[in-house]
């Protein structure tokens, strides 16, 4: 009687076994199912490139197969996407022009009683004197963009250069002084400043002045880079539109970022790499997320980055790219068990924000869908069926 017990049991946890089976086999949680339009059901090792809606009707979705075509069309895009027309922002740099609220320090030789301006007080953060310093004996220069001069009376200075506005001040001085010795230059520069923030050391205004106010230059004077900083993610606003800036991919462009100039009320905001991260999930070692390094990850990065697929439970045809688009979400599949997978792998970039998903096994997904409903019953199976020795 106890023998047969034993094998009575054997029989009912089998039994028991092969039901759930079935089912975990004919729809394993690792495996994505899609209705197409026409209610013909497709897997996603179907066609690929076909837009199809997941059972419940509600979320369309994009089955595309990596590759070597698909490869290729996508670096096509992505350069399309990177290659956003920076001409506008490019140019030469010229000569610091007057505007009104820029302090000029106006000298006449041997006329001192002409060289006494208002004293002015500086403006404090931004400009290039500290808050709080002694005010400075200048001419202001207006909101009409003039200043008031002895003997000259108003003189309009907005828009020129300081050799143009010495050369018009000396020409007004003429009729009453004989050939004039006029020195003049910009004291303190008000009118135009730039704002830099995000992933810098000294976030803040930085005032335009005779030295050409580049890219790098704000940067520069803003403390430089952090090391959480984004290279690839350099937003510049200017008028209502948004310039994204991609250092590294100047530089491979043979572009010199100091050919970028920056003009009165831009706004540079260097974004994190903590803002670019990509999530690894599923059937791998160790799933995590991974800051993209200046732009840039392949799949074969992010894989071996998390240790690559679990050799007990990973499905390495079952690969998966979830990336969210504008218009529907698209979904990238890897058959890594194909000649030239891990080419394929090294070539496919990443975008921000991608989720990379590892599929189990159908032989872990089963297991796993026993032990929920029937937690211990593999043990017990196992445990009886092995042999009984006596002592």
């Amino acid at each position: 009687m106890e023998q047969i017990s034993k094998k009575q049991i054997v029989k009912w946890s089998m039994l028991a076994l092969m039901v759930p089976l079935v089912a975990a086999c004919t729809s394993s949680p690792g495996m994505y199912r899609f209705k197409s339009n026409s209610g013909i059901s497709t897997s996603a090792n179907g066609e690929s490139g076909t837009a199809t809606a997941a059972e419940d009707g509600n979320v369309p979705t994009m089955i595309k197969q990596i590759t070597p075509a698909l490869v290729k069309s996508e670096r096509v895009r992505r350069d399309q996407q990177r290659s956003q027309d920076l001409g506008s922002l490019l140019s030469k740099p010229g000569a610091y022009s007057i505007e009104p609220g820029d302090i000029l320090s106006i000298v006449v030789w041997d006329h001192p009683e002409l060289n006494v301006g208002a004293a002015v007080v500086p403006a404090g953060a931004g400009a290039d004197q500290a808050p709080g310093a002694t005010p400075v004996a200048g001419f202001i220069v207006d909101h009409s963009g003039a200043i008031q001069f002895p003997y000259a009376g108003e003189i309009k200075v907005s828009g020129m250069t300081q050799d143009q506005a010495r050369n018009l001040l000396a020409q007004k001085l003429s009729k009453y002084i004989k050939s004039p010795n006029v020195t003049l230059r910009v004291q303190s520069y008000r009118s135009k400043r730039v704002y830099v923030d995000g992933e810098v050391k000294a976030p803040g205004l930085q005032a335009i002045n005779d030295i050409p106010m580049t890219l790098m230059e704000a940067i520069n004077r803003s403390g430089g880079f952090l090391p959480s900083a984004d290279q690839s993610q350099i937003l510049l606003t200017r008028g209502g539109e948004t310039f994204r800036i991609n250092l590294p991919q100047l530089v491979q462009r043979a572009i010199n970022p100091n050919s970028i100039m920056l003009a009165n009320g831009d706004v540079v905001r260097v974004v994190s790499r903590d803002a670019s991260k990509v999530f690894i999930s599923g059937e791998v070692v160790q799933p995590r997320a991974l800051p993209m390094i200046n732009g840039r990850l392949t799949l074969n990065e992010a894989l071996g980055e998390s240790g690559g697929i679990n050799p007990l439970s990973g499905d390495a045809k079952q690969i998966y790219v979830v990336r969210k688009s504008a218009s529907e979400p698209v979904v990238y599949q890897l058959d890594a068990e194909q000649t030239g997978a891990l080419a394929l792998a090294e070539s496919f970039e990443l975008e921000p924000k991608d989720v990379v998903y590892v599929a189990a096994t159908a032989l872990t997904n089963w297991h796993r869908t026993i032990s929920q409903i029937l937690p211990g019953a593999l043990s017990a199976a196992v445990g009886a069926a092995k042999p009984t020795t006596g002592y």
